[in-house]
């Protein structure tokens, strides 16, 4: 697992990891309309989400990051 959580103080409620995670890891929190980590476990340690995250919101467990494999199979 390498995704921790979404720092709820940054989060602007973009949606950008919640609609492009195709782990299904996020859910939005319907009473602050932000992003939360609901299925860590999920988490592929693609980074997708990171690179999507305008204001640099999702926090990783340093270390534990894989490069994302594609295959053209």
């Amino acid at each position: 697992m390498a995704i921790e959580k979404v720092d709820q103080e940054r989060c602007i409620g973009c949606r950008q990891c919640f609609e492009n995670c195709y782990a299904d890891v996020f859910r939005m929190d319907k009473s602050s309309q932000t992003s939360v980590v609901k299925y860590p476990q999920a988490c592929a340690r693609c980074c997708w989400c990171v690179s999507l995250c305008p204001v640099d919101a999702i926090v990783f467990t340093p270390g534990k990051t894989s490069p994302v494999f594609t295959s053209w199979g």
